[in-house]
C-alpha cells in the first residue's frame, strides 16, 4: 500500500479516536446542594448508526435519564448495559495503580541492588578472615609485595558495598513511603462503587448534529460559604457568596461546564390537609402540666461555627435568577476529580447599605455586639457557614441562615469602647393576700450603659420579662425609662429600648417585676 495512503488511513484514525474520546466525556454538569445532573454529548454525521457512551456511573437513577437530539436526528433504541467491577476502572484510578506498580518495580530493582552489594560485601569478608580449623578451604595466597594492594582493593570494595547497601536501603524507605501516600489516595477514591454502564443510542440523522444523555446522580455537592466584612466608616457590609465543590461520582468531570444551581430536585408530593379536631382529655396533675408547659418554651437554636477558609478563584461567575432558584454560569472550563477533594469558587458579591447598632442583652450576657442590619439582597440564599470581618480584621465566624427572613442581621464581634453594669435593686420575697394565701417575688435590676465611642452610635438593649403560662401567675411590671417597643419582632414578653448614645454619655434603665403566685405552689423559672 503507498505511503500517502498509509499517512491518509492513520489521520482518518486519528480523527475517529478523538470523536470516540469526545464521546466519553461530560460536557457540562449542573450542580445542586446534593445532587448533580451530568450531560454527556457527542456529534454525529448524516445518516442511522448507534452511538455508545462509556463509563457512565453505575448508580445514577435510570429514571432520571434522558436522551435528546438536535433538529433532524431522530432517536431509536436506548440500551443501557451494566459492566462488573473487575472489568471498570476510572482514568485517575488506573494512574494511580500504574504509579503505584511502578514504584514496587524500582522496590524489586533496589532489592536486586542490595543483593548484589551484599555479594561483594561477602566475598570481601571472606578473604580478610583466616579459615577455621578443619576448614578444606585454605586462605588465597598473597605475595606479600602485593598485599598493600590487595587490602587498598578490599578496603575500597567494602566501603562501595557497605555505602551501596546503606543508600539503596534509604531510597527503598522513600519509595514506601510513595507508595503508601498512593495508596491511601487510591483508598479514598474508591467508594466501593465502581460498577460502570455503557449507554447504546440509535439513531437516523438526515444531517449532522448532536446527541446529548443527560443523567441524575447522587455523591456531589457544592456547599455554600459567604464573607462579610463591615466597613464601620461607611455603614456598608461587602456581602460574598463562594461555593466549595466536591464529588465522589466515580467518573472525573474534565474541562465540563459547571452550573450550580441553590434548587434541589426532590420528589414530588401533594399534601392534602387533614380535619382538625378538639377533644377533652382528663385533667393531669399540676405537677404533671407544669412539666408540660415548661417542656414546650422554646431553646434558641445552637450556633454552628467553621474556622476553615479557602481562597476564591478570580473569575466571577455569572448570576442567574429564574422562578424558584438562584444559579451560577461558572466562566470557563473546570476540573473536578472524583476523588471528595474540594474545589472553591467565588460566586458574587454584593454591597449592601446597613445600619449599624449597638446590642446589649444584659440578662443572657453583659457583653455589648456589633450588628449589621440590611434589607435582604435578590436571590435564594441557602444557609451556610460566614467568615466575619470588621474593618478589615477577623472578628468570627456564624452560620448564616437566611431562608424566610426579610432582613439581613449579622454580628460583627464585640465593642469593647461599650461598657455595661449590671446592679441588683431589689431582690425580696414575701407573702401576698389578705390572708398571706399567696408568695410574693420582687426583683428590680438596674441597667448602667457608658459609651467611649468618640461619635454617637445606636443603642439597642432587649430585656426579657418573665411571662406566666399559668393563670395563677401573675407578674406586674415597670420600666424607667419605658421601652420604645414591647414585645420586639412579635417575640412575647420581650421589651427594647431603642436611643442614641453620645460620646462618654451614660444612660440607666430599671427593669422591677412582682411575681405572685399559689404559697404552696413550685414555680419553675424564678430569677
Amino acid at each position: 500500500m503507498p505511503k500517502r495512503s498509509l499517512a491518509a488511513l492513520a489521520v482518518v484514525a486519528a480523527f475517529a479516536g478523538i470523536d470516540a474520546a469526545l464521546a466519553q466525556q461530560v460536557t457540562s454538569v449542573t450542580l445542586y446542594p446534593g445532587s448533580a445532573t451530568v450531560e454527556r454529548s457527542a456529534r454525529i454525521a448524516a445518516g442511522s448508526g448507534k452511538l455508545e457512551m462509556t463509563g457512565l456511573p453505575a448508580n445514577f437513577d435510570m429514571r432520571t435519564l434522558r436522551v435528546e437530539a438536535d433538529p433532524g436526528v431522530a432517536i431509536g433504541e436506548i440500551a443501557v448495559q451494566d459492566i462488573a467491577k473487575s472489568e471498570a476502572l476510572g482514568g485517575r484510578e488506573a494512574v494511580l495503580e500504574a504509579r503505584i506498580q511502578a514504584l514496587k518495580d524500582q522496590t524489586a530493582a533496589l532489592d536486586a541492588e542490595i543483593k548484589t552489594a551484599e555479594l561483594v560485601r561477602d566475598y570481601l569478608a571472606a578473604l580478610s578472615s583466616r579459615p577455621a580449623e578443619g576448614d578444606k578451604h585454605r586462605a588465597v595466597a598473597i605475595d606479600p609485595k602485593a598485599l598493600p594492594a590487595v587490602l587498598e582493593a578490599i578496603r575500597r570494595g567494602g566501603a562501595d558495598a557497605y555505602g551501596t547497601i546503606q543508600r539503596t536501603e534509604i531510597n527503598k524507605r522513600e519509595v514506601a513511603k510513595s507508595i503508601a501516600t498512593l495508596e491511601r489516595e487510591l483508598a479514598r477514591l474508591r467508594s466501593g462503587a465502581r460498577d460502570v454502564r455503557t449507554l447504546s443510542i440509535s439513531y437516523s440523522a438526515t444531517r449532522p448534529g448532536e446527541l446529548r444523555a443527560a443523567y441524575h446522580v447522587t455523591n456531589a455537592a457544592w456547599r455554600p460559604t459567604y464573607r462579610a466584612s463591615l466597613d464601620s466608616a461607611a455603614s456598608r457590609v461587602e456581602l460574598e457568596r463562594q461555593a466549595a465543590v466536591s464529588q465522589k461520582t466515580g467518573e472525573d468531570w474534565r474541562g465540563v461546564k459547571l452550573r450550580l444551581s441553590t434548587g434541589q430536585p426532590r420528589t414530588a408530593q401533594l399534601i392534602d390537609p387533614n380535619t382538625w379536631q378538639l377533644v377533652i382529655r382528663p385533667p393531669q396533675s399540676r405537677a404533671a402540666a407544669d412539666g408540660l408547659l415548661s417542656s414546650t418554651v422554646p431553646q434558641a437554636p445552637a450556633a454552628r461555627t467553621l474556622n476553615e477558609r479557602r481562597e476564591a478563584a478570580e473569575m466571577k461567575p455569572e448570576q442567574i435568577e429564574t422562578e424558584y432558584a438562584t444559579e451560577f454560569e461558572v466562566p470557563g472550563r473546570v476540573d473536578i476529580a472524583a476523588d471528595g477533594r474540594h474545589v472553591t469558587v467565588a460566586l458574587a458579591k454584593e454591597a449592601l447599605p446597613v445600619k449599624q447598632r449597638i446590642r446589649v442583652v444584659p440578662r443572657r450576657d453583659n457583653a455589648p455586639m456589633v450588628t449589621a442590619e440590611a434589607n435582604m439582597p435578590e436571590g435564594v440564599w441557602i444557609p451556610g457557614d460566614m467568615q466575619l470581618y470588621r474593618d478589615g480584621a477577623y472578628v468570627g465566624s456564624t452560620y448564616w441562615q437566611a431562608q424566610a427572613k426579610t432582613k439581613v442581621l449579622l454580628p460583627f464581634g464585640r465593642d469593647d469602647r461599650v461598657q455595661v453594669a449590671i446592679n441588683r435593686l431589689k431582690d425580696r420575697s414575701g407573702a401576698a393576700g389578705l390572708i398571706g394565701q399567696r408568695a410574693e417575688r420582687q426583683v428590680a435590676t438596674l441597667y448602667t450603659i457608658t459609651s467611649r465611642h468618640k461619635v454617637p452610635v445606636e443603642l439597642l438593649l432587649l430585656e426579657a420579662a418573665p411571662v406566666p403560662v399559668n393563670d395563677q401567675i401573675t407578674v406586674e411590671t415597670s420600666f424607667q425609662p419605658k421601652p420604645k417597643t414591647a414585645n420586639w419582632e412579635e417575640r412575647r414578653g420581650v421589651y427594647a429600648w431603642e436611643q442614641s448614645l453620645a460620646p462618654g454619655e451614660t444612660l440607666k434603665f430599671v427593669a422591677d417585676y412582682v411575681i405572685t403566685y399559689p404559697k404552696d405552689a413550685t414555680v419553675v423559672g424564678l430569677p
